[in-house]
């Protein structure tokens, strides 16, 4: 199955692009060619831009206290694996703590002058060859070790931010399980009433090429299938296109 997501919100959305940068840089991080390295260096740069937002670290730890408050509730019910929601717990307050005592999210690397000036010609097309940054070309000439070292420190002072954002997203994924639907004719739609979801979140089968173009706020979703033709424009199916649906919200 081939999960497409849509957050209902900016907060959400937000936390999404940050999980999908994380997972690219350490991806590139892990490969020894230079050139690996070098988009680990410039995603790195797209991370320092969308934790940008003054709020974000208010909202992960206001999220991470209302889990926290309602997994706490939970100690005494019965059937509760206790070790299984202690651990969880101890997760959850280790990154609030983590969080709490970071300071402006990024601030080691908008001081450091050698990748403020990397930063800057990387606005412009091809701007970080070797005539523009000889320093530059000469770290990516360094021994794979040393660069995966370098890399490691410059991202470390984003970790707290990808520990909470990746607990309060696994924590909002698991509120809801998907169910089996089929959207008539290529397309579906479910009235919500008001009632504020965070995530909406489809499975499609694999390998016919079928996806989603989601359309959802408070009141209503709406899901139109889609196929590429030829010239790659989405067509819209005609065909009943069986999928599945969960509707997220935190707990």
């Amino acid at each position: 199955m081939v999960l497409y997501e849509y957050p209902f919100n900016e907060r959400v959305r937000t936390l999404l692009r940050l999980e999908k940068l994380f997972d690219s840089m350490f991806f590139f991080v892990r490969q020894p060619d230079a050139r690996g390295h070098h988009v680990a260096v410039t995603t790195l740069f797209e991370i320092l831009d969308v934790s940008a937002r003054a709020d974000l670290k208010s909202d992960l730890l206001q999220d991470l206290e209302r889990y926290r408050q309602s997994l706490h509730g939970l100690r005494e019910h019965p059937g509760v694996d206790r070790e299984a929601l202690g651990a969880l717990l101890s997760s959850i307050e280790e990154a609030a703590v983590a969080l709490n005592h970071q300071g402006k999210t990024g601030d080691p690397i908008r001081q450091n002058d050698w990748l403020t000036s990397i930063r800057s010609r990387l606005a412009i097309p091809g701007g970080v060859c070797e005539f523009d940054l000889p320093a530059y070309h000469a770290w990516r000439h360094k021994p794979a070790q040393q660069r995966v070292n370098d890399l490691a420190q410059w991202v470390e002072p984003f970790l707290p931010l990808r520990e909470g954002l990746t607990i309060v997203l696994k924590m909002l994924r698991e509120s809801s399980q998907p169910q089996p639907l089929v959207a008539e004719e290529g397309a579906y739609r479910q009235m919500l009433g008001g009632k504020a979801f965070q995530l909406l979140r489809v499975y499609v089968e694999e390998g016919d090429g079928i996806f989603p173009e989601i359309s959802a706020n408070k009141y209503m979703v709406s899901i139109r299938f889609s196929i590429q033709g030829g010239d790659m424009k989405p067509q819209h199916v005609q065909q009943d296109v069986p999928f599945q649906l969960a509707l997220c919200n935190s707990i």
